[in-house]
């Protein structure tokens, strides 16, 4: 790695490997099936680790669903909060089962997609995100139905629904209490149903959540309502698994001391620009330095790290959980570099697996 130009995403097999043993887990103690959320994570290199340990694809597009279908297989499940008219028959034609976002969108193509498993979108008006930005609930919100009439007017044109109220939940008993209240509130529609996904957002990969509970609450879940539960993990399939590795190109001091690096948290780690958070930056040490991006935007700052020894020109920086929602929103801001994708293979070896060139930034202009 010493040689590598950086930037670049380093995807660590080994990490990977056992959030999939978790997620295999999960599958075999509860009977639920998981689906990689394409949105999260596409990075279709290590499909092949994770084809495995998983029973699918869902997607939010008709390019990601056609990415599903073309590269890791088994379920392919489609979405879209609205379909257009020339992208319909595409997507029936990639997709196992499709999902749409309102009862207009099952009017309007219901009939093309009834040679597959047709599904909606139930918003049960809560969640656990604590962004509004990202809050499926929030008020007049867009994503999926939620009037009892209209979900009854749909019932014999569908088999199942997808329900997305989870964001970064860590906490099972919040998880428990929500689906309780779900439970509670559309049992009578769930009884009438074949399948149902709780979506994504759930923690469940990290660091001492209770695995078993939430296999055994899954069940229970099935086991009352006659469905088959799916799960979609986008970020608890990742999480822990790649870092993003950068260079010091200067230093200077304003009163703080600053390390401009060849990278940038607005064209390669969006999501953190976007929500306000910082990067997870080595914070061992007596020395400490603000991480800044290249580009000319006075925001683009990863963070504050520490670190055992002052820092020089050309040292190497990792950052580290830099796999969700980064090489899916990667961008050419400023013409910045784009990182390249490497993988660590459980031997050690790391290879470079796409790098980017001029010709790819000027490509994606006119």
């Amino acid at each position: 790695m010493a040689g590598m130009q950086t930037p670049f995403y380093l995807i660590d097999k080994p990490a990977l490997r056992r959030n999939m043993e978790k997620v295999a887990h999960l599958r075999q103690a509860s009977g639920a099936k998981a689906l990689l959320a394409l949105k999260c994570f596409a990075t279709w290199s290590v499909f092949d680790l994770m084809r495995d340990c998983m029973d699918g694809t869902t997607s939010s597009s008709l390019y990601e669903l056609r990415l599903g279908h073309d590269t890791f297989g088994k379920e392919t499940h489609a979405y879209s909060v609205a379909w257009a008219d020339h992208e319909i028959d595409e997507a029936v034609g990639y997709a196992d089962k499709i999902i749409f976002n309102s009862l207009s969108q099952l009017d309007r193509f219901g009939d093309k997609a009834r040679h597959i498993t047709t599904g909606l979108r139930l918003n049960p008006r809560f969640s656990t995100s604590g962004f509004d930005l990202a809050d499926p609930a929030r008020p007049f919100s867009r994503l999926g139905e939620w009037d009892r009439e209209r979900l009854e007017s749909a019932m014999d044109r569908i088999s199942g629904v997808m329900i997305h109220y989870n964001c970064e939940n860590r906490d099972f008993d919040l998880f428990d209490s929500q689906l309780t209240r779900i439970e509670a509130e559309f049992g009578d529609i769930l009884k009438r149903l074949d399948w149902v996904s709780l979506g994504g957002g759930i923690h469940f990969t990290g660091e001492g959540y209770p695995l078993d509970r939430l296999a055994d609450r899954l069940r229970a879940f099935q086991d009352r309502f006659g469905v088959q539960a799916y799960l979609e993990p986008g970020e608890a399939s990742i999480t822990g698994t790649t870092t993003l590795e950068v260079s010091v190109l200067d230093i200077i001091d304003n009163g703080k001391k600053v390390a401009i690096v060849d990278s940038s948290i607005e064209a390669h780690m969006l999501d953190l620009l976007i929500y306000r958070e910082t990067a997870k930056l080595p914070q061992s040490g007596a020395h400490e330095y603000q991480i800044a991006g290249k580009t000319c935007l006075a925001g683009d700052i990863f963070g504050d790290a520490r670190f055992e020894k002052p820092l020089s020109v050309g040292d190497r920086i990792s950052i580290a959980d830099a796999a969700g929602y980064t090489m899916v929103k990667k961008n050419w801001f400023n013409g910045v570099a784009m990182p390249a994708i490497a993988i660590r293979e459980d031997d050690g070896t790391i290879r470079i697996v796409r790098s980017f060139s001029y010709q790819d930034y000027k490509s994606s202009l006119s």
